[in-house]
């Protein structure tokens, strides 16, 4: 009778555990319906660039990038994040087997008779205990699919990172060399002021000219002295925020020679405004908190039902110490509970998970229109800084001719020495700002790459950042219910 009673409870729980699950969340599929058919200025095919920064074909940045990668902090911060989500979903994914506890105890006793003689006892026993919540409403499901769901937006935002410091990188590189380039510029300039000041002290001697004139020249010379340090200081600056990328102290030295920008490559092509929905990974780490979300009203919905709890308990006494596995005790236990009045505290947590759904699917689309901003933005910035280049490299060509004009005029004694001087400063600071337009330019080029996001190669992170391939939570992605077309 015991045997078929225990039969009947093991397929009345397997009914339960395998058929059972009402609370699941639906699917989200998102949709392209709010994005623009295409970008503003450009649209193609879609070819998602892995290590975009190899294009600009140098070797120091591959070298500085790869330093970052391995030893950056804040990635290794966003690392052991990741771990703690793949704990935790260790944690979510224990309930699916049952537990199985040891116990022992040790007993002594003693007792007097009434004639006075004493007695004592001993007594021991070892058993046991298992026991396992059913599934009945999906309850363990959802909360495993959730943590699931979190640890791919966690692997998500490592890549979002990954992304993110490369950039970085590549923008201080770009600096650096922006820096050297205008102090550069600004050497040259100097020495051509001071020749032209020798000659300007010449004519002045000769009684050729005044005073003023070789006032308004030294101005000049110092003038330029006067900028020197400040680029010194940008290129230290920017060498500082650099090593803290590359998880070094400030002040650490590294082996920088490029002295020009890298040739920029022709621009990618960038696809559409729908592709970033599967290219950005923060957009696809909303995705994942957006159905995480779901499955946790699932869960504190399933939560409101009763529970059935099954325990088993096997034990044996002293006595039965020769007969060790012949005379266990089993006991199968089934408890189920119930909620009556709870001051309405489940539904509450109802409605606060609803509520939360609702905040990660706006923030999920607002990360989509941020997203598609940022292309734009950086679409805009590289079309227009290329424009602006194009046209200060023509007014460079005229000034420089009416620099060579207002000198021949000085030097005939036709002008004064006020027109030489305007268009000298004219030229030198038209140079200077020339650098800076072009550093904006690849800078946009960055910012665009970063924009769109795409795959992330696995080679690009560290051994240790890898993705086991034996994840659990691949199968759960592999099921998940939001997909990305």
């Amino acid at each position: 009778m015991r045997v078929k009673t225990l039969i009947g409870i093991g397929c009345l729980c397997s009914i339960l555990v395998y058929g059972c699950s009402p609370f699941q969340p639906d699917k989200r599929i998102p949709t392209a319906e709010n994005l623009p058919a295409k970008y503003s200025l450009y649209s193609g095919e879609r070819t998602p660039e892995q290590q975009w920064w190899r294009n600009l074909k140098s070797p120091e940045l591959d070298r500085l990038i790869a330093t970052g990668l391995a030893d950056n902090l804040s990635l290794k911060e966003t690392w052991a994040r990741l771990e703690q989500s793949r704990a935790l979903a260790v944690q979510a994914g224990a309930s699916r087997y049952p537990d199985l506890t040891g116990e022992a105890g040790a007993g002594a006793g003693r007792s007097q008779s009434g004639s006075g003689a004493a007695t004592g006892s001993e007594a021991y026993s070892l058993g046991l205990v298992s026991s396992y919540e059913v599934d009945m409403w999906g309850r363990l499901q959802a909360q495993r699919q959730a943590a699931a769901l979190d640890v791919s937006a966690s692997r998500e935002d490592l890549h979002t990172a990954a992304i993110t410091l490369a950039a970085e990188i590549t923008v201080r590189w770009l600096g650096i060399i922006s820096s050297r380039m205008q102090k550069d510029l600004l050497l040259r300039q100097l020495q051509t002021n001071e020749t032209i000041l020798e000659l300007v002290q010449l004519r002045f001697r000769n009684a050729m000219v005044s005073a003023l004139d070789v006032y308004q020249q030294k101005q000049l010379v110092e003038n330029v002295q006067a900028e020197l340090p400040l680029v010194e200081e940008k290129e230290r600056l920017q060498m500082h925020e650099l090593a803290v990328l590359l998880g070094k102290p400030a002040g650490t030295r590294f082996k920088m020679t490029t002295q020009q920008f890298p040739s920029l490559p022709p621009l990618p092509p960038i696809g559409l405004p729908a592709d970033l929905l599967a290219a950005r990974p923060d957009i696809r780490a909303a995705g994942h908190r957006l159905e995480a979300a779901d499955w946790q009203i699932a869960q504190a919905r399933a939560n409101r039902l009763p529970a059935l709890n099954l325990t088993a308990r096997g034990r044996y006494g002293e006595s039965d110490l020769d007969a060790f596995f012949d005379t266990w005790l089993l006991n199968l236990s089934a408890n189920l509970t119930a909620p009556i009045i709870d001051g309405g505290a489940r539904k509450a947590e109802v409605d606060r998970t609803r509520a939360v759904a609702d905040e990660k699917l706006a923030a999920y689309r607002d990360t989509v229109l941020t997203a598609v901003k940022e292309v734009e933005d950086a679409l805009v910035r590289e079309e227009k800084q290329q424009a602006h280049i194009e046209g200060l490299q023509q007014i460079i060509e005229t000034a420089r001719k009416a620099l060579e004009e207002a000198g021949s005029r000085y030097r005939n004694g036709i002008s004064d020495y006020l027109p030489v001087l305007t268009q000298l400063l004219s030229v030198q600071s038209l140079e200077n700002n020339l650098i800076l337009r072009q550093e904006n330019r690849m800078a946009a080029r960055v910012a665009l790459h970063r924009a769109l996001g795409g795959g992330w190669p696995a080679e690009s992170l560290p051994a240790q950042m890898a993705v086991p391939a034996n994840d659990p939570q691949r199968v759960s992605e592999a099921t998940s219910g939001v997909t990305y077309e």
